[in-house]
């Protein structure tokens, strides 16, 4: 009769890489059913709600977070405070789509930090008053008004002219969605929170 050997059981095999993924997979599961269980319970404070609101723009069919959302409105309504006409509103939205995809981040290229991905060593503030979403609209703003024909040049020229970025033909591409973007954030016809 044959023994097993020091450490194993007879009748038991090694597990492989396959069982590995099997029990991280049930894992995964388990985490979800939880967190589901509890996110579906009690009411969320509204500040949460707000926050993880997502909005499916109708025409482009792009699908934008709450925090996308809540930026996107921000950069809007800092351009109409000032006065300024949509065509601005949508030049500061193609812009911050193409540099953050409207997070505000605290990582860049370099320096860049923010909605716009702005440095501070370039002058654009301070790393505090760039990650402010009012501040950097502003200072993107102040900016885009002193480039000549900004109201009536293509939008990738005017915000390349603004930002001076390494890629500067991919804002264009932006331009539909920011369009889009400036009509939901006015208030008019949107699936938008």
């Amino acid at each position: 009769m044959r023994r097993a050997p020091a450490g194993r059981r007879s009748g038991g095999r090694r597990p492989t890489g396959r069982d590995l993924v099997a029990w991280v997979w049930l894992a995964v599961l388990l985490v979800v059913v939880v967190l589901v269980a509890f996110s579906s319970s009690g009411d969320a404070p509204e500040d949460v709600a707000v926050a993880t609101a997502e909005c499916t723009l109708p025409a482009t069919g792009i699908e934008l977070s709450g925090e996308q959302i809540a930026n996107a409105r921000t950069i809007a309504q800092v351009g109409r405070d000032r006065g300024l006409p949509e065509r601005a509103v949508v030049i500061a939205l193609a812009t911050a789509m193409q540099e953050s995809t409207l997070r505000n981040l605290d990582h860049g290229d370099r320096d860049s930090l923010g909605l716009f991905q702005q440095r501070p060593s370039q002058g654009w503030g301070s790393p505090a008053q760039v990650q402010d979403p009012v501040y950097a609209a502003g200072i993107f703003y102040d900016r885009l008004v002193q480039v000549p024909g900004w109201d009536t040049g293509r939008l990738t020229e005017v915000a390349q002219a603004v930002q001076r970025s390494g890629f500067p033909e991919l804002y264009q591409r932006w331009e539909g969605l920011a369009a889009e973007l400036a009509t939901a954030t006015s208030g008019g016809n949107s699936s938008c929170p």
